[in-house]
């Protein structure tokens, strides 16, 4: 072998063994850098697995509705926010509604009568027969409290007698200002059963007081009274009925609603007229057949 071709052997050679080196300071380094990265990558994973965990611990925890202690926390974990219960309203008791009579137009709840009074919208009708006033009356009364009544039906369905406090007495197409046993007219106790039959508390009653009126009309309840003549003066007859009642009854017996009154006037619905009187001449014509009315009494 020439030196020529010697040299360039060793040459060779040489170079093969620069690759051979760079090659093998790579390879340590890459494997070094590995060797960091996974030293590195493996230490903080129990921490990071324990932060994992927490919240999951947290959660269960807060997963029962009824209120406990929370857990206490790793120092290095901030739990992320939840959202508060919303607090429960606690039921509070309703009051009961108490049951009530049927409707009836109230305007003052004061047991003191309020020193005037007026059911303004109280709608009277001419009566259609010269002795069918009570029965006028009856049906714009009880119409004026939620209950229509046609007045020539309730006419007829009221009972007859010769003695007014059982049914109506004589004809009611009759003259007015006869007495019984004659054509004349009827009284409080059958007009107010009717009026029951109708479904309205309906009360008779005899002898009842001007203080009484005010305390209905207070409360918004018309009263049906029962007067002589146009509220006028009247004289008391004794009567015998042919069942042996005895009574009082009188000439141009009539019947009217009161619906108010103010200072020294009672205000009087007569049929389809309305007109005012002195209370001391209405009490005069009211006492004659002793003070008899029809009032709404639940």
């Amino acid at each position: 072998m020439s030196i020529e071709s010697w040299r360039t052997v060793q040459i060779k050679r040489r170079s093969f063994t620069s690759v051979g080196m760079t090659g093998c300071l790579f390879a340590l380094l890459v494997v070094g850098l590995l060797a960091l990265n996974v030293i590195l990558w493996w230490q903080p994973l129990p921490v990071a697995q324990a932060e994992q965990d927490t919240p999951a611990a947290t959660l269960t925890s807060s997963a029962s509705p009824t209120a406990s202690a929370l857990p206490s926390a790793t120092p290095s974990f901030t739990p992320s926010p939840t959202a508060s219960p919303t607090p429960t309203r606690r039921p509070t008791s309703t009051p009961t509604a108490s049951s009530t009579p049927p409707p009836v137009p109230t305007r003052y709840v004061s047991p003191t009568p309020p020193p005037s009074v007026l059911l303004g919208d109280f709608i009277g009708h001419p009566q259609t027969y010269s002795l069918s006033c009570e029965a006028r009356a009856a049906a714009d009364w009880a119409t004026y409290l939620g209950v229509p009544v046609d007045e020539l039906a309730f006419q007829s369905h009221l009972p007859l007698s010769d003695n007014p406090h059982k049914g109506f007495v004589g004809n009611v197409r009759g003259g007015w200002g006869q007495v019984p046993p004659h054509d004349y007219g009827v009284y409080a106790e059958p007009v107010a059963s009717l009026l029951r039959s109708y479904g309205l508390p309906a009360r008779a009653v005899r002898n009842f007081s001007w203080e009484g009126i005010q305390g209905q009309l207070g409360v918004g309840r018309p009263v049906i009274v029962w007067v002589v003549g146009r509220v006028g003066l009247g004289t008391p007859i004794a009567y015998t009925a042919s069942d042996g009642m005895q009574t009082v009854v009188a000439r141009f017996e009539h019947v009217v609603v009161v619906i108010g009154y103010e200072g020294n006037d009672v205000i009087i619905q007569d049929g389809a007229q309305r007109y005012r009187r002195a209370l001391q001449d209405f009490l005069k014509s009211w006492e004659v057949l002793g003070r008899m009315a029809v009032i709404y009494q639940p």
